[in-house]
């Protein structure tokens, strides 16, 4: 199976330009996320490198109780049709937790992505796939990356075959995770776009106290080996101050470093192509 993926009339696949999805974790503001919206578009826009806005209305997935999930649905996507009334030509990517969100985020976001934590739950990934947007699908760190074939087809059989799968690492241990590149043209085998998540993947689940801590710096390296590897997109959060960020600071890249990171990785694409 294949499939075209073009949003906002932006071709993402199939393509010869690898592209980009990221932005900050969490929606922490309006104006938070109206300043990392333009900023990664201009980015992007610089570099040549096709882009997707990524930001989180909740995170329900939190470890802790006391950890910040942003502002929730309602307000959440009242702040995406904001960055849509700003930014009209940049596609929106945000997360979805229940079948229910479906389709009110489908009406603002380009495309729905599901968690990888619930990448196994059928009834999201059908209500998801229902809407026609397309869908991102992360792979759970407990999942072989064959059996996303499986998870696949869930949202094909619902008669939408835009799928993007990502790719975040696998659990090692307590604690921590490995990038296994093995993954990548494992999952391409489906006939879909597979992206690679550098930042999730440099994590440390539940090591920090209550929330999950990472290294920051080997983003560009999985990164790197990633795009050399054979991977249509990459995955990266970003925030203007990491460390001070609500959510997941440890594992996002600082925005200043985007334009210089996406050019190297532009760079590799076209050597191994």
């Amino acid at each position: 199976m294949s499939t075209t993926i073009t949003v906002r009339g932006v071709r993402l696949f199939p393509s010869p330009k690898l592209f980009y999805i990221g932005g900050p974790c969490v929606m922490e503001s309006l104006q938070m996320v109206l300043e990392h919206a333009a900023a990664i578009r201009a980015a992007c826009r610089r570099v040549g490198v096709p882009c997707v806005f990524k930001a989180s209305f909740d995170k329900a997935n939190r470890i802790s109780l006391d950890s910040y999930r942003g502002p929730g649905l309602a307000a959440g996507l009242e702040i995406l049709r904001e960055v849509r009334r700003r930014f009209p030509d940049l596609p929106l990517l945000t997360d979805i937790h229940e079948p229910s969100q479906a389709e009110p985020v489908a009406e603002v976001a380009d495309i729905l992505q599901i968690p990888a934590f619930l990448c196994r739950q059928t009834d999201l990934v059908v209500a998801a796939a229902r809407t026609g947007r397309p869908v991102n699908i992360k792979k759970g760190q407990f999942m072989d990356p064959r059996a996303m074939e499986y998870i696949a087809k869930k949202a094909a059989a619902a008669g939408n075959n835009r799928i993007i799968l990502t790719d975040r690492g696998v659990s090692f241990g307590y604690g921590n995770l490995v990038a296994d590149m093995r993954a990548i043209p494992l999952m391409q085998r489906f006939g879909y776009p597979v992206v690679f998540d550098a930042g999730h993947s440099v994590q440390f689940p539940g090591a920090a106290g209550g929330a999950s801590g990472g290294q920051r710096e080997m983003i560009p390296v999985l990164a790197r080996a990633a795009v050399a590897a054979g991977a249509d997109g990459v995955f990266i959060e970003t925030h203007v101050d990491p460390e001070h960020a609500k959510s997941d600071a440890q594992s996002m890249l600082p925005l200043r470093e985007l334009p210089g990171l996406l050019r190297t990785l532009v760079a590799v694409r076209r050597a191994v192509r």
